[in-house]
C-alpha cells in the first residue's frame, strides 16, 4: 500500500471527521456555561432588533471551542460566515475585498487576530468602527483616498494570545468572551457525544480515562478518540472498553497525568539545568518552535503544576519532577503558581 496516499486519506478522514463533530447550535454546545448564557442574551436581543450582533473577540487556549462558537453565532444569527486568519492577511486587499463582498448582518470571523499587521489593523478600525474603509489608491504625489462604505456586519476574533492584541482593535470589540478549561465531567460528556457521531461504542470507564487525559481541551478528546476508534477497527471491536483506551493512550504516548512525549522532553530539559531556563533555549533543545512550546505545551505544564515561570526563565518543580520519575529537589520543595 503506497503509506503516503493512506495518510492523505486519514488526514482527509479526519478533518471531515472534526467538521462534523463540531455542533451547530448553543443547546449543542458542551461546557462554557457562561460563555453560553451570555451569547444566547446577545443573540436573542439582536435578533430582536433585526440588527447584526456586536463585534466578538474569543480568547482562550487552543482547542477549547472558539472557532466552534463563532460558526454557532452565524448559525443562530441565520448569517453567512466567512472565515480567514491573521497570518492569511498581508496586504490591504486581503482584508478590503472581504469586507467589501459582506452582505447586511454577515458574520467575518478571524483566527489568531493578534497575528494581524499594524496597516491590517488600521483597516479594521475604520471598518469595526464606522461601517467604511479609506481605500488608497496608486502612489506618490498621485495618490488618493477613496471612502468606501460597508453593509453592517459582525466580527469575530479568536485569539490564544489577548495579550498581544493592541490596544485600539480590542477596544473595538464589543463583546469579550473568555473560554476556560474544561473539567472532566464535561469532558466525558464530549467524549460520549463524539464517540456516537464516530459510530464507536464507549464504556464508561472509557470516557474517564480520555477525559482525564486530554489536558482539558474538546479537541483533544476529539483527537484521541479517533485513534482509539482505529485501534478498535484493526481488532474488529465496535465499542472502546477501559483496557483498549488504556493501551492505545500508552501507545500513542500519553501517559496517566495527560504528558505527551514533547511535554516530557521539556521537563527533562528543565530538570537537567541548576538555573531557570528560557524559552528560547527550551525550543532549540527540544526541536520545536517557540510559539508551539508557550501556546500548546507549556499552558497544561503550568496549570498542573508541573512548571513554574518566573521572570528569568521556566523552572521545573517537585511535581513536575515526579511526573518524569525524579525525587525531589535537595535543598526543599518548589511549588508552582498555577496560571
Amino acid at each position: 500500500m503506497d503509506n503516503t496516499w493512506s495518510f492523505h486519506q486519514a488526514a482527509a478522514r479526519d478533518e471531515s471527521d472534526e467538521a462534523t463533530l463540531r455542533p451547530r447550535r448553543l443547546g449543542e454546545f458542551i461546557g462554557q456555561p457562561r460563555v453560553q448564557a451570555n451569547l444566547r442574551v446577545f443573540i436573542d436581543a439582536c435578533l430582536q432588533r433585526d440588527e447584526p450582533l456586536d463585534h466578538l473577540l474569543f480568547s482562550g487556549l487552543p482547542g477549547l471551542g472558539k472557532t466552534t462558537l463563532a460558526n454557532i453565532v452565524a448559525h443562530e444569527l441565520g448569517a453567512r460566515f466567512h472565515s480567514t486568519s491573521g497570518p492569511a492577511l498581508e496586504k490591504a486587499y486581503d482584508i478590503v475585498g472581504p469586507l467589501t463582498k459582506l452582505e447586511h448582518g454577515d458574520v467575518l470571523f478571524i483566527d489568531e487576530i493578534h497575528r494581524l499587521s499594524r496597516p491590517i489593523e488600521e483597516y479594521l478600525y475604520t471598518a469595526m468602527e464606522d461601517g467604511q474603509i479609506d481605500l488608497v489608491i496608486d502612489k506618490g504625489p498621485g495618490a488618493r483616498s477613496v471612502k468606501l462604505d460597508l453593509k453592517p456586519f459582525t466580527l469575530i476574533g479568536a485569539t490564544t494570545r489577548e495579550g498581544l492584541l493592541s490596544a485600539p482593535l480590542r477596544a473595538r470589540f464589543g463583546v469579550l468572551e473568555r473560554l476556560e478549561p474544561y473539567g472532566d465531567d464535561e469532558l466525558e460528556q464530549v467524549a460520549s457525544r463524539t464517540a456516537t457521531i464516530l459510530q464507536i461504542g464507549l464504556e464508561p470507564d472509557a470516557g474517564a480515562l480520555v477525559a482525564k487525559r486530554a489536558r482539558g481541551t474538546p479537541r483533544v478528546v476529539n483527537r484521541l478518540l479517533r485513534r482509539l476508534r482505529d485501534f478498535a477497527q484493526v481488532e474488529d471491536r465496535d465499542t472502546i472498553d477501559a483496557d483498549l483506551a488504556h493501551r492505545g493512550l500508552e501507545r500513542l504516548g500519553i501517559d496517566g497525568l495527560g504528558l505527551e512525549p514533547l511535554d516530557r522532553e521539556v521537563l527533562r530539559v528543565l530538570a537537567e539545568s541548576a538555573i531557570a531556563v528560557g524559552l528560547k533555549t527550551i525550543a532549540a533543545a527540544v526541536g520545536e518552535e517557540e510559539r508551539t512550546i508557550e501556546d500548546v505545551y507549556e499552558p497544561h505544564l503550568l496549570r498542573s503544576g508541573f512548571v513554574m515561570k518566573t521572570p528569568r526563565g521556566r523552572t521545573i518543580t517537585d511535581r513536575g519532577r515526579a511526573a518524569i520519575g525524579l525525587p525531589p529537589f535537595d535543598d526543599g520543595p518548589k511549588t508552582a503558581t498555577l496560571f
